[in-house]
């Protein structure tokens, strides 16, 4: 009998090597000569984006073909357009919106009496196996503001939008409508870390802890690592946020789920996750990684109060995130029992989105998943009770204020997005919106 592939795997990082990432993480790459020297008022944001990052979906493009291309382009959003000859987009469809979806096939979505006849409708057609355009997708909740902007803008308008809550911008050729580009928060973050050096007045706050700024919140949105993974779902669509922490019954981080992880999700096999515990999908996540990289991996989503911005900035570029979670000492271990064990949910006979290969494998043997605790997983005992968050909003803002700029207030922002996703649709209990259900095997096939 072959070994199994998981006794070869590797070890991406050891928990030294973990300790060492966060006390020591990775230092801005080579800064691009292009911009040495060059005042960032005089920085087009055209210069920053790349015309092949752009991903188009038609308004009547079905669900499925959409999550599909979502998932395979490793991109985080696709622009929605009129007509396939369109050059100009009217929306973006991303992972947000594949949650509110999911929520939505597997019934946890209620309609206020507002939208009950088109919810109805929606229903109705995909318990039929009609296909659903992105455009009724898009239409069952709250939506991201369409930020546009000509290639010719300078780089502080970006920045100053970003600093007030913005979370992507569109790019287009000046004077048209025609797309040129996206520009993300990650982006533009990961662009000025590494060309610090040609931006004096960002580059001297680098040394600071994020404690002496004053950055981030304490308004922290989190859910207990027990707690059923639909629940968490619904709490970062009732939110409006793209992650949550996880954390143990003594408030330790122990992980993170952002909506990004819905993509695995979108087979009807992984039904059952929805119902296991939010810590069991954490071992799911760096378990698929395992899978497709062919090693173990270990999440580092926290900071300190003493962390310098540099820290929190390079960490956050270096794992792709969108918010670090502000920790202090850990908590003592409970003195109660342990948390009981959870069945393992095996996947199998996968319902792919579409016939195209997925990144995710089709079968997680339930030896690859065990049933664990929060107090058992790799961050539990390397990160500490959560106290805050900093997310690239509350870094881009602090850039905009240092640099003179009067960016919107991002704690509005937020209260606006959270106001926007409560008023659309009315969530009702995970167990009332079972009525409304829709067989998810009939929209994600």
């Amino acid at each position: 009998m072959p070994a199994s592939p998981r006794s070869s795997r590797q070890f991406s990082l050891s928990s030294v090597g973990v300790q060492d990432l966060m006390n020591n993480p990775p230092k801005a790459g080579a800064a691009d000569p292009a911009f040495a020297g060059r005042d960032w008022h005089d920085i087009a944001v055209g210069e920053l984006v790349d015309p092949t990052d752009v991903r188009f979906v038609e308004l009547d493009t079905g669900v499925e073909d959409a999550t599909n291309l979502l998932i395979d382009s490793a991109s985080t959003v696709l622009l929605i357009r009129a007509t396939q000859n369109e050059t100009s987009a009217i929306g973006t469809f991303d992972y947000k919106d594949l949650n509110q979806y999911l929520l939505f096939a597997t019934g946890r979505l209620r309609p206020d009496e507002e939208h009950l006849a088109f919810f109805q409708d929606l229903a109705n057609k995909a318990q039929q196996g009609q296909e659903i355009p992105v455009k009724d997708a898009k239409a069952l909740g709250s939506k991201e503001p369409f930020v546009v902007l000509p290639h010719t803008a300078n780089l502080t308008t970006a920045v100053e939008a970003f600093g007030g809550g913005v979370h992507r911008i569109v790019i287009t050729k000046e004077g048209t409508d025609e797309v040129t580009g996206i520009l993300s928060q990650l982006k533009l973050v990961k662009f000025l870390w590494e060309n610090g050096c040609s931006f004096p007045v960002i580059d001297q706050l680098y040394p600071q802890t994020i404690k002496d700024l004053g950055i981030g919140s304490q308004h922290v949105i989190s859910v207990n690592g027990d707690k059923p993974l639909k629940e968490a779902l619904a709490l970062m669509d009732g939110e409006g946020v793209s992650s949550l922490a996880v954390v143990d019954n003594q408030q330790n981080v122990v992980g993170n789920i952002s909506t990004v992880d819905v993509k695995l999700l979108t087979k009807s096999s992984s039904a059952p996750l929805l119902d296991n515990t939010c810590i069991h999908f954490i071992s799911v996540i760096l378990s698929t990684r395992g899978m497709n990289d062919g090693k173990d991996s270990f999440p580092v989503f926290h900071v300190s109060p003493y962390s310098t911005l540099a820290h929190t900035v390079a960490k956050l570029v270096a794992t792709r995130s969108h918010r670090m979670w502000v920790v202090d000492s850990p908590s003592p271990s409970s003195s109660g029992p342990p948390t009981p064990s959870i069945p393992s949910a095996v996947l199998h006979n996968p319902l792919q989105v579409s016939s195209t290969p997925q990144a995710t494998p089709s079968f997680i043997p339930a030896s690859a998943s065990p049933s664990v605790s929060a107090s058992s997983l790799p961050g539990a005992s390397m990160s500490g009770r959560l106290s805050g968050v900093v997310s690239l909003t509350d870094v881009l803002n602090l850039f905009a204020r240092a640099s003179g700029l009067h960016p919107n207030d991002p704690a509005e922002t937020r209260r606006h997005r959270r106001r926007s996703s409560s008023s659309s649709l009315i969530r009702g209990s995970l167990d009332s919106a079972r009525s409304s259900s829709v067989d998810v095997s009939k929209i994600m096939r």
